[in-house]
């Protein structure tokens, strides 16, 4: 049976957090009453991950992996899980549970209304009672209040948290979009919903209650390297370089046999 919600958890040398985070999410999904996937995606690690979500899954339904041998960044691994996920509603959030499942519960009335796209923000700014639980390191919100403000200029005006990693997506959105996006890195976030809104779906807001995670990889050059994307997204929306992928894709497609 297709499931009405696919999670998709990218992962990257996480096995000190994920059993958690599993634990944490496939609890709240066993707990629905519609039809879910749990999809995890593993961008060439190089630690014991594999063996902790193959021990998680072992007598469990509705769990898949994708081993790639290969690390690609959080985006590519991102596009992959979105693109091979089978469900109506299609939802990343990261390995280190940051923002919790119960999230989504605020994001369900707003699909069953018709959105496309419901993601969620750490900014009072993008939606009332956004809550850091506990606040991020100081360089962090430095590199993120003044990047926000790049990125709107560049390619989401208007959406002051384009980072936080709990995004969901309509089926038909989710493939849309991720089948043309081209970051492989952090600054996939932006270019997913600057592509959104080339797509016309409205990107509906709901506050997060975030606490930042110890452990993170993302580096200082991660986040100069978020500037350049930002930059990049800008450049191939003047330029065409979305549509002419779109444009391929559609050349690649079989034509039906004429009868």
């Amino acid at each position: 049976m297709k499931p009405y919600l696919s999670v998709i958890i990218p992962a990257y040398n996480e096995e000190k957090r994920i059993g958690q985070t599993l634990t944490a999410v496939y609890t709240y999904l066993a707990a629905q009453s519609y039809t879910w996937e749990l999809l995890i995606v593993l961008d060439g690690v190089t630690d014991n991950t594999v063996s902790v979500v193959e021990k998680f899954a072992n007598g469990k339904e509705n769990i898949r992996w994708i081993d790639r041998k290969e690390n690609r960044g959080k985006g590519f691994t991102v596009r992959q899980g979105m693109l091979a996920a089978r469900g109506d509603i299609r939802l990343f959030t990261d390995a280190d549970n940051s923002t919790d499942m119960s999230h989504f519960d605020r994001m369900k009335p707003l699909f069953d209304q018709g959105a496309s796209v419901v993601i969620c923000s750490r900014d009072r700014k993008d939606a009332q009672g956004a809550v850091q639980a506990r606040p991020q390191p100081f360089l962090k919100r430095m590199l993120g209040n003044s990047g926000n403000l790049f990125v709107q200029i560049m390619a989401v005006p208007g959406i002051w948290d384009t980072q936080c990693g709990f995004k969901a997506f309509r089926a038909a959105a989710a493939e849309q979009i991720f089948s043309i996006s081209q970051i492989d890195r952090w600054g996939f976030d932006m270019e997913a919903l600057a592509l959104a809104r080339r797509f016309g779906h409205r990107i509906h807001v709901i506050a997060a209650n975030w606490r930042d995670a110890e452990g993170t990889h993302v580096t200082l050059g991660g986040y100069l390297g978020t500037f350049l994307e930002a930059v990049k997204v800008r450049w191939n929306l003047l330029t065409g370089v979305y549509t002419r992928q779109e444009r391929r894709l559609a050349a690649a497609k079989p034509h039906p046999t004429p009868k």
